[in-house]
């Protein structure tokens, strides 16, 4: 955190908004970066249920630079800003907004994040079918990005949200090339999809702390050879990935996805490149490693 005596009316800041925040090491990281750069930034955590507010909030304070935006409100923020890429548009959700002299410019950083994530570990999607565990924001970004990013061969769509289940499959089935399936998440369905399955992309809050005994997925459901990614990133290894692990698959924490994704936000709140190295120690201590 910056130091409190050096915060001036000159001090540009930054918040991360959702329900809950009190988890997130958002504001541990930035402030570091921050710090470690020497930028005149300060970046805290704000529990938001009025997104049009906060928002008219960040158009109104001059210093307001950037927000990160998590769950529930990626998909609904996109409503209250000005400018969003094609490619976020598309989408359909975005979870960095920049103000730039009054005008907030909408983005997103997970999809990318992710997809580094499966590439730094090696993971190669061409012809794999892709079985994606919830269809809220962050897995709009990431099926996205797999799908126009790799040559994965098919995704299979998983939610018990029927209304985000049938959204996001359409818009997919519209806005991509890929082969695109989908069900309501049960017990049945689940195990359907995994007997087929490559790689499985978790992106529900299921294994979140402080709830890290709970999973979707059956240990009994895994094999050896699948490569499964878990978007919670606290704790660093959940449920779901210690059972993964334990039968064979490879295992991606969404702690990488998480460092990816904010290195990419600090350069867009600064301008500058991010100290990443500096970023993923803090992350790590935080969380206890």
């Amino acid at each position: 955190m910056q130091d409190k005596s050096s915060i001036s009316p000159k001090t540009q800041f930054c918040a991360l908004i959702g329900n809950p925040v009190g988890h997130s090491m958002s504001p541990a990281i930035h402030n570091a970066a921050f710090a470690e750069t020497g930028q005149d930034f300060v970046y805290v955590a704000c529990q938001v249920e009025d997104v049009a507010s906060a928002l008219a909030g960040m158009r109104a304070l001059g210093n307001f630079r950037g927000m990160s935006v998590t769950i529930p409100h990626k998909i609904e923020v996109m409503e209250h800003v000005d400018e969003i890429a094609e490619v976020d548009r598309a989408i359909g959700s975005i979870n960095t907004v920049i103000c730039d002299e009054g005008k907030l410019i909408g983005l997103g950083t997970d999809g990318p994040g992710a997809l580094k994530a499966l590439l730094d570990a090696d993971v190669d999607m061409t012809g794999k079918t892709v079985l994606m565990l919830g269809c809220g924001g962050a897995a709009r970004a990431i099926a996205f990005t797999l799908a126009n990013r790799t040559e994965l061969a098919e995704l299979v769509m998983l939610d018990i949200d029927e209304s985000l289940l049938q959204g996001l499959t359409t818009d997919l089935q519209n806005g991509t090339n890929k082969q695109v399936s989908s069900a309501v998440s049960n017990q049945t369905t689940i195990a359907a999809a995994m007997a087929k399955s490559d790689v499985i992309v978790h992106c529900t809050p299921i294994g979140m702390h402080p709830k890290e005994d709970a999973t979707l997925v059956p240990a009994e459901l895994f094999r050896s050879g699948q490569v499964v990614f878990d978007a919670v990133y606290n704790p660093l290894e959940t449920r779901l990935l210690k059972e993964a692990k334990a039968k064979g698959c490879t295992t991606i924490s969404g702690v990488e996805m998480f460092i990816n994704q904010a290195v990419l936000q600090f350069e867009q709140f600064t301008g500058i490149d991010a100290p990443v190295e500096l970023m993923r120690q803090v992350v790590l201590k935080e969380l206890g490693v």
